[in-house]
Formats: structure tokens, C-alpha cells, sequence
């Protein structure tokens, strides 16, 4: 073989699609499951304990999708009803059906049946399912944490004034040379008395390693008596809870002055209220 040398151009010539298929086996076996689900007006426990039955991983696929739910949000929603530490794999419904099942409807599964079964669909309803799985799975994330930090944005909005803050902005660091992303600081991105990172669990595709690594950025960057609060929520983190503990790690050696979540907000605004007293700040 000769030693040749190549060239971006003519690698970009020889380019071409990589084909491939959402279809697998498991797919396979879900649409066959659907299409072989009778119609009916209204559908029973008995029609969902059938579905489980007769193939449980199949058959919970299926339940997923008339529930309209992710993976990891069926598994937390799931879980939330039912005895904790017992999983909600074939195991506990083989031990348990009726409670399992009765957790299921909780969760709006007899509905979504009939709604999903009788609905009269356009053929335009194709291209939305389209569009819903692929980019509005990620426009729901965002708009999940963008509504989190509007929550938050209103109360600092209403303690310190709309003029002393910068949001979603780059404080300047400890060593007046670099500057890192935070999405509050008051009274200024270059002058950061308080600053203030929201995160929602799940907002996006994003490895939640990579909110580890925000927080760290921060918590570097900053000077060490400016005050950092972390505002999160997502129930998702129940099943993170190592990374929620390296969290708390960082607020009990003082790294992070408090971590809130939406629950807390009330203290959220007593704590700013506080410190705009003390650090003679905002309005």
C-alpha cells in the first residue's frame, strides 16, 4: 500500500449519507402490540393487565406512549405511587398487579386509551407526532427551565428593583482577568455581590454532569465573599441523587451559600430580602 496524503476537500467529496432505521425489534413487537389492541370506546384495568401480561416490556412501552410520557418520566411518576426501594419492573407487578395497575390508572392510562383509540386523525397529525419527537422534546426542556428562571428573575425583579441585577450575563472573577456564565448577579455582572444559578433537572439533552460543571465554574471563578445560591427543582434529580449529594457537598464546606427549590421560594425571598439590608442593596 502506498503512503498517500489526503485532504479535507477530498474526503467532503466522498461523503455520503449514513442510512438508517428508527426500527428495531422492540419497535417491531410495540406497533404489533398496537395493532392488535381491540377498539373500543372505553377500555378497563382487564385490557391493560393484558398488555403487561402477555409482554411486559413491550407492553410498558405502549403504556408510555398513550401516557405521552418520557421514559424517565413514566419511571418517576410511576415510582412516586407505588412502595419505594421495590422497583417497577415485571417483578413488582408479578407480585402485586392490582396495586400496580391501580398506580397506572392514577396516572391516566384508561383515558389515554380511549383518547388516543377514538380520535379522528388529519393526516397532518403524522407530521406533528414528527415534530413533537423530534425537536419538541428539546423545546420542552427548555421551556422548563426557562420557566424556572422566570420564576426566579420575579422575585429578584421585585426585592432588589429591574435596575440592580444583570441576568443570564458574565460576572466578572475573582481575578478581574476572566469572567464565567451565571444567570444572576446583583447588583452587577462586574461588580457580583450575590449571584444566583438556576437549574431545572431534565430542562435539556444536557448530561447532568455538565450542570456539576457550571456550578464548579462558578464557584471557582467567583470571589470567595461573594454569595452563591443555587435555585433548582425537577424531580428527576431523585434519580440522581449522587450527583444532588456532590451538590450539597459544595453548599456544606460554604462553596455554595444555599440551594432552594420552588417549594422554598418563600425563603428564597426572605434570604434576599435580608441581604439587601445588610449589603445595602437594590432599591
Amino acid at each position: 500500500m502506498r503512503r498517500v496524503s489526503q485532504s479535507v476537500e477530498d474526503l467532503l467529496e466522498n461523503l455520503i449519507p449514513v442510512e438508517t432505521t428508527w426500527v428495531d425489534d422492540h419497535a417491531l413487537a410495540v406497533i404489533e402490540m398496537l395493532k392488535n389492541l381491540p377498539h373500543k370506546e372505553e377500555y378497563t384495568r382487564e385490557d391493560v393487565r393484558g398488555l403487561l401480561a402477555f409482554d411486559f416490556p413491550t407492553g410498558t412501552t405502549v403504556i408510555r406512549l398513550f401516557l405521552d410520557l418520557s421514559k424517565d418520566e413514566y419511571t418517576i411518576r410511576l415510582k412516586s405511587l407505588l412502595v419505594p426501594g421495590q422497583g417497577i419492573g415485571i417483578k413488582r407487578f408479578s407480585a402485586d398487579p392490582e396495586t400496580y395497575l391501580e398506580s397506572l390508572e392514577k396516572l391516566g392510562i384508561l383515558d389515554g386509551m380511549s383518547s388516543y383509540v377514538n380520535r379522528k386523525t388529519h393526516w397532518s397529525d403524522v407530521l406533528v407526532e414528527r415534530l413533537k419527537g423530534g425537536r419538541g422534546s428539546a423545546i420542552k426542556g427548555q421551556q422548563r427551565g426557562r420557566t424556572l428562571e422566570d420564576t426566579v428573575e420575579k422575585v429578584v425583579a421585585e426585592v432588589f428593583g429591574n435596575k440592580n441585577y444583570d441576568s443570564r450575563c458574565r460576572f466578572v472573577g475573582a481575578s478581574k482577568l476572566s469572567t464565567e456564565k451565571a444567570d444572576f448577579a446583583i447588583p452587577s455582572a462586574s461588580d457580583a455581590h450575590i449571584l444566583i444559578e438556576v437549574k431545572a433537572y431534565g430542562a435539556t439533552g444536557s448530561k447532568q454532569t455538565d450542570v456539576l460543571g457550571d456550578i464548579s465554574r462558578i464557584v471557582e471563578e467567583k470571589r470567595d465573599d461573594t454569595i452563591f445560591f443555587l435555585f433548582t427543582d425537577g424531580v428527576s434529580w431523585k434519580e440522581r441523587v449522587n450527583d444532588l449529594r456532590k451538590l450539597i457537598a459544595l453548599q456544606n464546606r460554604g462553596s455554595i451559600q444555599k440551594i432552594y427549590t420552588t417549594a422554598m421560594m418563600a425563603e428564597f425571598r426572605s434570604d434576599l430580602d435580608s441581604l439587601k439590608k445588610s449589603l445595602g442593596l437594590g432599591e
